[in-house]
Parts: structure tokens; C-alpha cells; sequence
């Protein structure tokens, strides 16, 4: 008799897990004291004092500069469109090359075509799935304008080496933290290593007001830029009573990327709960993944010397040889039929995937190169000096992670008791030990 549920045996767990809940009275009540102010946002598009939007956003990016330990934050309404913002502030010219993951949500990649710059890929790392360093400088050309890095899964990058090479050829690094908030290298806040630093307040990130997000930087000049982007940056400069060089009306085109007050007022409250939910989900992540490596096909990620990982998702590697030559993907179908689905997303499945995201250069837009236009703008311009390759086997280890290896999922948030987080192990360990079936 078959004692796995994909073959109908008996599944492991029929009962919802715990929904992800992380708004509570306190945001209720913030969000009342606005809705009673009647300010539901305060921006305007012209040069005055609600330029910067309204007390609530202009009270969060304090105490966001604060935490985080930084000169400017500036508040937007998406992760997105904070990548957008920077891509713009840093100068970037059409026909530039900007360095971006391939294993990442698509936003960092396609931040570039904004500005009609063009992406260029480099490989991820064996143990830790930010880009490599090596694959990054290989990617240098005399058109490359920026590194994007992203923190992937909760990782933060490998800084010392990144930024000296960014600081040897003249690039920019823009670091893409919306899944590391609070994480840390060597002491310094994630979010913070590069020049700009961008992170998501969407609603399945660590804290969250539904959308938004925020852009952190030392730099004055490219704090101004990011404001003025952020808030139709067009409208604004005469306003001003400055002379502008050329150089300084380079990208301010400017866009609605603005914060409402609500969101800042959930935000505001949020951000004092971030310290406790990392560490809510490292201890998590720590306890499963003390039971998980017992299992000799599976390997919990591992977490780079002197850094904090902040656990977005849970990564696992997945080694077919160790499970008898079974493909990972029919060892996935098998746990997740021992599983139920989380409350309130119950639509999604289990949630516990093959592989991550497709590597984006092999995604449609990339594969036809077709942003702008039929005519395959921006890659066709004239003034673009580079030839950029977007075919499959480019980042190896990305695509052996994607197709083969790579295992992740959310079951370690917090709200996750211990014996939720001891279903999810004695899921993976019931599969494997009855690993037969599967042939």
C-alpha cells in the first residue's frame, strides 16, 4: 500500500498553515488618526514645502534614515518604482550597460530599460546566489554604467569585493534590498552598502503597507535627483529659481512615484516590528534546517561568513544523486501533496516550489529584444557600442539552480509554531524515505 499522498496514502497535513499576519491594532489605529486628519496625501508638483508630501512621509523617511543609519530615505510607492528613481539619478545615457542578476523578481533588470540602457547578465553563486563577483567583472565594458546587486532570498552581497570593483572602473552599485531588510554585512545594514539602496514594503516583503517602498543614500546631489523623479521632476525646476547645466537636466523627466499618507502610517508602525520579525524568522530557519540537513538529498542554504541573513524565503538545495537519481521537481510534486496551503492564499498552492523565478534572459522580452517599439529599441540604437548576449547556458549556475537544484519555500515565517515548522521536515523526511515510489 502506498504511503505517500501523491500515490493516496495519508498526507501529513490537511489544516491550513498560519497566514502571515503582521498588521494589528497598531496600524489601525494610525491609519484611523489619518483618515480623521482628512490628509490622505499632501504632495505637489511644483516647488513649495508639500513637494515633499505630507507629515507622515515626511515623518517615516526620518525615522527610516534613522534606523537604517543613513543621511536620506525617501518614501515611493513601490520597490519598483525606487529602482526606477535610482536608475534615472545616477545619469544613466541610452546605449549604457547596467550589470543586473538573472535570478531575481524581473524589476532590477528592467529598471535599465527605462532609460533606454541596456541589461547585461551576470552568473549567481555557488553557495549564496548573489551575483559572483567573477561573473560580474567579466560583464565590464567601457558602456557599463552600474551594478544593480540584489539581496536575494534575505542574502546581502558580497560588498568588499563588489564595491571595490565598482570603485576600480568607475560604476555605480544600486542594491536591491527588498528582500534583506534589517540583514547585515560586517556590522552595516543591508540596504545601505552601495550608493543607493532600495527596498520593498509590498505585501508578502517582511513588513509591509500593501505597496510601497523605500530609497535610502548618503549622496546629496543623488538624493535631490531621486526626489525630484519621484514627484515630476519637470514641473519642479523652474520653480526652483536655479540655472541648470545640461548635465543637470539629464532624466529629470519625472513620474508620480509618491507615498501616500496611509501608507506611511502603516509603514511607520511596521517598521518598529522589523528587528523582532528577522529574528522570528531566523530562528525558524535555524531550527528547520537542523532537521532538513539530516536528510542526505537535501542541503538548507547556507549564510555567507559575517553576515545576517534575513530569510525572505527558505532555499534549499536539492542533490538527485543522494534521492536515487529522482528529479527535484518530481520530489517537489511529492511534498507539497503531504501539504496544505496557507491561510488567506489558499489560491497559490503549496508553497513550496522548484527552482525560483525563470532566468529573465530567457523570458520573451529578452529572447526577441523588444522593449520600445517593433524596431528593438533600445538594443537597435545607433549610439549602442555593445553586443549583448542573452542566449541560454550564459549564467550556468543559474540555470542549474533553476532546472535541477533549487528547492524554496515559505513555510518558516513567523506565526509558524513548532509544530508547523515539524510538519514541514517530517514532509521532506516522509518523502525521501519512501523515495521508491517515485521511480
Amino acid at each position: 500500500m502506498a504511503k505517500l499522498a501523491i500515490n493516496g496514502g495519508n498526507k501529513v497535513r490537511t489544516e491550513l498553515f498560519p497566514a502571515y499576519r503582521v498588521i494589528d491594532e497598531n496600524e489601525q489605529k494610525a491609519v484611523s488618526e489619518v483618515v480623521k486628519s482628512g490628509v490622505l496625501s499632501r504632495f505637489l508638483a511644483s516647488w513649495h514645502d508639500d513637494f515633499f508630501g505630507g507629515p507622515q512621509v515626511q515623518i517615516l523617511e526620518q525615522e527610516w534614515a534613522e534606523h537604517f543609519g543613513v543621511k536620506h530615505a525617501i518614501a515611493v510607492n513601490s520597490a519598483t518604482s525606487g529602482l526606477f528613481c535610482a536608475v534615472g539619478a545616477i545619469g544613466t545615457e541610452p546605449g549604457d550597460e547596467i550589470i543586473c542578476s538573472p535570478y531575481t523578481m524581473a524589476a532590477s533588470s528592467i529598471a535599465p530599460l527605462i532609460y533606454n540602457a541596456i541589461p547585461v547578465f551576470a552568473d549567481i553563486e555557488e553557495d549564496y546566489f548573489c551575483m559572483s563577483v567573477e561573473s560580474v567583472e567579466a560583464q565590464i565594458t567601457p558602456q557599463t554604467k552600474a551594478i544593480i546587486i540584489v539581496d536575494i532570498f534575505g542574502q546581502t552581497y558580497d560588498m568588499e569585493q563588489i564595491n571595490a570593483l565598482a570603485q576600480k572602473h568607475g560604476l555605480y552599485v544600486i542594491e536591491d534590498c527588498a528582500q534583506a531588510p534589517d540583514g547585515l554585512y560586517k556590522g552595516q545594514k543591508s540596504g545601505t552598502l552601495g550608493d543607493i539602496g532600495i527596498y520593498s514594503l509590498n505585501y508578502h516583503k517582511h513588513i509591509h503597507s500593501g505597496e510601497g517602498g523605500m530609497i535610502v543614500t548618503d549622496n546629496d546631489e543623488l538624493a535631490d535627483k531621486l526626489k525630484l523623479i519621484r514627484n515630476h521632476a519637470e514641473s519642479v525646476l523652474d520653480g526652483r529659481g536655479e540655472d541648470y547645466s545640461t548635465a543637470q537636466l539629464v532624466n529629470m523627466i519625472g513620474y508620480n512615484y509618491r507615498m501616500t499618507e496611509i501608507e506611511a502610517a502603516i509603514t511607520r508602525q511596521q517598521l518598529k516590528k522589523l528587528p523582532s520579525l528577522v529574528n522570528q524568522r531566523i530562528k525558524n530557519v535555524e531550527y528547520l534546517s537542523e532537521k532538513l540537513n539530516q536528510i542526505p538529498c537535501i542541503e538548507a542554504a547556507k549564510v555567507r561568513p559575517d553576515t545576517k541573513h534575513c530569510f525572505y524565503i527558505h532555499v534549499l538545495k536539492y542533490d538527485s544523486s543522494e534521492a536515487g537519481g529522482i528529479h527535484r521537481n518530481v520530489f517537489v510534486d511529492a511534498v507539497k501533496a503531504e501539504l496544505a496551503p496557507i491561510e488567506l492564499r489558499e489560491t497559490e498552492g503549496v508553497k513550496v516550489v522548484s527552482g525560483y523565478v525563470k532566468p529573465i534572459y530567457l523570458q520573451p522580452l529578452f529572447q526577441n529584444k523588444i522593449a520600445y517599439g517593433a524596431s528593438h529599441f533600445p538594443w537597435s540604437y545607433e549610439g549602442y557600442k555593445g553586443n549583448v548576449d542573452y542566449s541560454k547556458g550564459i549564467c550556468p549556475v543559474t540555470e542549474r539552480m533553476h532546472f535541477k537544484e533549487l528547492i524554496n519555500h515559505e513555510l518558516m515565517r513567523p506565526g509558524m509554531t513548532k509544530k508547523d515548522l515539524n510538519d514541514v521536515a517530517n514532509t521532506f523526511i516522509k518523502v525521501y524515505e519512501n523515495r521508491n515510489e517515485l521511480r
